[in-house]
């Protein structure tokens, strides 16, 4: 059992948690039991997972699957989970997988997706994944000023369905509208000031759905691409919706449609 924060094992784990050393060891850092089953559930590469005694005692099935898919498998005090997480209190498991083993990919034919603009927020981005998923979304782009798809964060947020869910990563996020345009989907931008509500359109023909900055929005240059404005109507009071809520909202709202046209 490694016992020693000191280890080397341990330290480069630790540099997980900055974009600097997943880059240089071109690995990310899966961090509780719902992702490392999940990982495991779409037979994602490991290559070391470590955990507590106490956790193995309550999850031996996960660990034999996690272990006999990684290249490393140790068990470790909780002292040194600690240390290796970059949760307050880890569950008592942390994997580590190749970062670029699945690279994250989207079609460019689909029914309903996402674009989302230099978002910032790790846990906005793992919500939107997960919510995208949750409301049968064919999968998101990312622009690459964005924060990191692998972002400790942004792994937790999704609950998994970073895992289920299509994604790409775009320098050029206004070619990938006019591409989408190119093939008869319409590509709708979410503005504050928009003169239609979200639900006054129609949002059962495939749909392309542009998100921007948390704090900004989108950029003028992409929002004038867009084939419709959109806005989510609010009170006098409240000057702006966090973009996961609103990313929630309009998906939702599709699938309402879609379900109605059945």
């Amino acid at each position: 059992m490694l016992t020693s924060t000191q280890n080397p094992l341990v330290k480069d784990i630790r540099k997980l948690h900055r974009t600097k050393g997943r880059r240089q060891q071109q690995l990310m850092l899966l961090e509780g039991t719902h992702l490392v089953a999940e990982a495991c559930a779409v037979n994602y590469p490991l290559v070391t997972v470590c955990c507590t005694p106490e956790w193995l005692q309550t999850h031996p099935q996960l660990w034999q699957d996690a272990s006999s898919r990684c290249q490393r498998a140790e068990i470790v005090s909780q002292t040194v989970l600690n240390q290796m997480a970059t949760t307050v209190q880890p569950d008592g498991v942390v994997a580590t997988a190749m970062r670029s083993s699945l690279s994250p990919s989207f079609p460019m034919s689909f029914s309903l997706g996402l674009a989302l603009e230099t978002l910032q927020d790790p846990g906005n981005l793992g919500t939107i994944i997960r919510t995208a998923a949750a409301a049968d979304a064919d999968g998101l782009w990312l622009s690459t000023d964005s924060v990191e798809l692998d972002n400790p964060k942004v792994l937790r947020s999704s609950a998994g369905q970073w895992f289920r869910l299509p994604m790409a990563v775009t320098p050029d996020l206004q070619a990938v509208v006019r591409q989408c345009q190119s093939q008869g989907i319409q590509v709708v931008a979410t503005l504050p000031d928009a003169p239609l509500n979200y639900w006054e359109i129609d949002l059962g023909c495939p749909t392309l759905i542009l998100l921007g900055n948390e704090a900004a929005g989108l950029t003028p240059d992409l929002a004038s691409l867009a084939d419709q404005h959109v806005k989510i109507p609010l009170c006098r009071q409240v000057e702006s919706l966090n973009v996961a809520i609103t990313a929630a909202l309009v998906l939702y709202e599709a699938q309402r449609q879609k379900l109605e046209c059945r």
